[in-house]
């Protein structure tokens, strides 16, 4: 899943892709080096961001999804937690619902992602984007995060999403500390509900940095082709990530290795 953010505002490439035509160019290179999945985001959700009306999120992804999609026949994603962005996503060409809420910030959410059939990525957070990082506390992160995609799994299914629409996010870095990121990492393998997959977005995070000790955002990038390959060996077949060509070829390694070893 090739992130397209086109908001200019984000924590790693805010204002890079904020227009059609740039957004446009770089999904086409994230295609190429070979992205199965664009996630079209219009709000920055890194921690202290402000919100957006929904009006100007469909204003700037609305155009990119319609134009992606005139032009490619894979998945595109529409990152948000309105109702009325994914509502205008899906009928500009998105497959894909990716909710950093987990479809609790819009009560209408679980309404339109099962009416559409679209797929629905549900994310654990804890808190808001305001406030996630001011203080995250857990008596067992690894546990809390597996409760809360049960709980998820019922209530979705119940409002009429098809268990088979559902894929989970743990959600690192919001609402989490280094620690936590870090037990969530080790129990990749363990977190899932009803053998739904998950999805990991670890791509360029500030746990990383935290981790490394350094303020170079560009250090963040083979740290996360590490953890992607890692993830890998978890079972894990869906990765956010911002560079998709070494995280691709991380996969691609992995799985030979894997399947060396089942062989």
């Amino acid at each position: 899943m090739g992130i397209l953010n086109v908001t200019p505002d984000s924590f790693s490439d805010g204002g890079d892709h904020f227009g059609i035509g740039t957004a446009l160019d770089h999904a086409r290179r994230m295609i190429a080096e070979g992205a199965g999945i664009i996630d079209i985001g219009g709000e920055s959700t890194r921690p202290g961001s402000v919100p957006v009306p929904a009006a100007e999120e469909i204003a700037r992804t609305a155009p990119v999804v319609a134009a992606l999609r005139a032009e490619w026949d894979g998945l595109i994603s529409i990152d948000t937690s309105k109702a009325a962005v994914a509502a205008a996503a899906l009928a500009a060409g998105a497959d894909i619902v990716n909710d950093v809420s987990g479809l609790l910030a819009d009560a209408e959410m679980a309404g339109i992602c099962a009416a559409s059939g679209c797929g629905v990525v549900v994310m654990h957070m804890q808190g808001s984007p305001q406030t996630m990082q001011s203080a995250p506390r857990y008596a067992d992160v690894v546990a809390e995060v597996r409760e809360f995609f049960a709980e998820r799994f019922q209530t979705l299914t119940a409002a009429g999403i098809d268990p088979a629409a559902l894929c989970f996010d743990p959600g690192i870095g919001f609402g989490k500390s280094v620690d936590h990121n870090l037990a969530l990492l080790r129990a990749l393998g363990e977190i899932s509900t009803a053998g739904r997959p998950i999805l990991l977005g670890v791509s360029r995070k500030s746990f990383i940095a935290r981790i490394l000790n350094t303020a170079d955002l560009a250090a963040r990038e083979w740290p996360t082709v590490a953890i992607t390959s890692n993830a890998r060996e978890k079972g894990v077949m869906l990765h956010r990530v911002h560079s998709v060509r070494p995280n691709v070829e991380a996969l691609r390694m992995t799985e030979a290795i894997l399947g060396a070893r089942r062989g």
